[in-house]
């Protein structure tokens, strides 16, 4: 198992970055992937960006392609999305999911507010 803390999150105002940390720790060795998540009220959660473990491929959803970055400090064992020129619709609870070789589920972090507002 490996175990995730979100920090980062809070109020920003609309054009305004944010930089979501996203610390693990455990069974580092089995993490195939980090994958970054949101839920907006009254929405289903979606994806948001993700990193191969070993390799830092990553791939992002369109709606934040060129506003966000996902990136990882090896040292840290830690991965962070950095989300640029914030919109109001960028509101939403973010989580972090790890992936682990052999296994089709996630590890969840416990989730992290973020908030765009004036």
């Amino acid at each position: 198992q490996v175990q995730l803390v979100e920090s980062g999150g809070g109020l920003v105002q609309p054009g305004g970055s944010l930089r979501l940390s996203c610390a693990a720790s455990g069974a580092i060795f089995s993490i195939n992937a980090m994958t970054w998540f949101r839920q907006a009220p009254g929405k289903e959660r979606e994806f948001v960006a993700r990193m191969r473990w070993s390799v830092e491929s990553t791939n992002y959803a369109a709606s934040l392609e060129g506003r966000a970055t996902i990136s990882r400090d090896s040292a840290k064992n830690t991965v962070y999305l950095q989300i640029n020129s914030l919109k109001p619709e960028d509101t939403a609870v973010y989580y972090c999911a790890a992936s682990l070789y052999g296994r089709s589920d996630y590890n969840w972090g416990q989730g992290i507010q973020v908030t765009v507002s004036s």
